[in-house]
């Protein structure tokens, strides 16, 4: 019988799928420490973010078959190493995209209108400070024409751009690989109404100094942080940057910095160099908005993930029970 270790949980309609395959599928979480231990039994292992699983640990499993990521990015996973060794990896890179794309935008709303802060201070100023706040909170901007820079232009990143599309913006991303590509936007309910528009990426520097509002898709594995103090002086005064990929990919003294500058407006952040314990400069700062890597944590998100990795795993066996 195939066993399979849900280490980081799963969505209950994924579990019901793969029981109904006929597999054992223990979902009891193992600390990393003690996964030498209970892994080898084991031919397939699935994670989130929390788990790693390295070099050293796959050597100790020579019956581990499957290593899955229910999300996007791979970087707690060796995975050149793990596909060497004969093991296949399975991430879900379609399931959560337009969950990380709203969220991303909710970042962006937030930041624009004050929400973020005046949902800090209307609980302890909003009756005696109204007025004063209401002022204080009156300079917020609308996204229409405003200039959206997309950082990777993959899934995720097209998703983000249909959303900006759809709202009146002007889409500028850039990314190592995809050239152009065209974005599809339903314009009512019914998919029979839909606009298409063919979007080209645009260079780096380019992207920097024109973008209102910069948003980050990208996979980062560790090293420098992909926008740094060099990058923010190439940015437009007043921009606004989000960043739900992967902590790190911004640095986080050069955006502090650049925050005290007035170079950038505001920061939205799901995620953080030093998670779980983000910095607390960060999470106090009035001109940042925060939230606790939730990308990808929509209901229907997570029922996407289980479904997919769930296929995935009955499809590599086959019959094989």
């Amino acid at each position: 019988m195939v066993k399979i270790l849900i280490n980081d949980g799963i969505h209950p309609d994924g579990k019901l799928l793969l029981e109904e395959a006929g597999y054992q599928v223990d979902t009891e979480k193992v600390a990393q420490d003690d996964l030498p231990n209970v892994l080898p039994e084991y031919d397939v292992i699935c994670v989130r973010s929390a788990t790693k699983v390295r070099k050293e640990l796959i050597d100790l499993c020579p019956n581990l078959k499957i290593i899955c990521r229910g999300g996007v990015g791979l970087d707690n996973i060796d995975v050149a190493y793990a596909r060497e060794k004969g093991i296949t990896v399975i991430n879900t890179p379609a399931a959560s995209s337009q969950s990380v794309a709203e969220l991303a935008f909710a970042h962006i709303f937030a930041l624009s209108r004050s929400l973020h802060l005046a949902n800090r201070e209307m609980p302890t100023k909003g009756g005696t400070e109204f007025k004063k706040l209401k002022k204080s909170y009156s300079k917020g901007v609308q996204l229409r024409g405003k200039t959206l820079g997309v950082i990777g232009f993959g899934r995720i990143g097209q998703e983000t751009a249909r959303i900006g599309l759809a709202l009146g913006m002007n889409v500028m991303p850039v990314d190592l690989v995809i050239d152009e590509t065209e974005i599809g936007i339903n314009l009512y309910k019914s998919d029979d109404v839909r606009l298409s528009v063919r979007i080209e990426t645009v260079e780096w520097d380019e992207m920097l100094a024109k973008s209102d509002y910069i948003s980050l898709h990208v996979p980062f594995a560790g090293g420098k942080p992909l926008i740094g103090a060099e990058e923010f002086a190439k940015m437009k005064d007043g921009v606004i940057v989000v960043n739900t990929a992967r902590g790190g990919t911004i640095g986080e003294d050069a955006l502090l910095a650049a925050i005290e500058s007035g170079k950038v407006a505001g920061a939205g952040l799901d995620v953080f160099e030093n998670e779980p314990t983000p910095r607390a400069d960060l999470l106090n700062h009035d001109r940042i908005s925060i939230t606790p890597h939730i990308g990808a944590s929509t209901k229907e998100a997570q029922a996407n993930i289980g479904h997919e990795l769930a296929d995935k795993i009955i499809a590599f066996f086959g019959d094989d029970k």
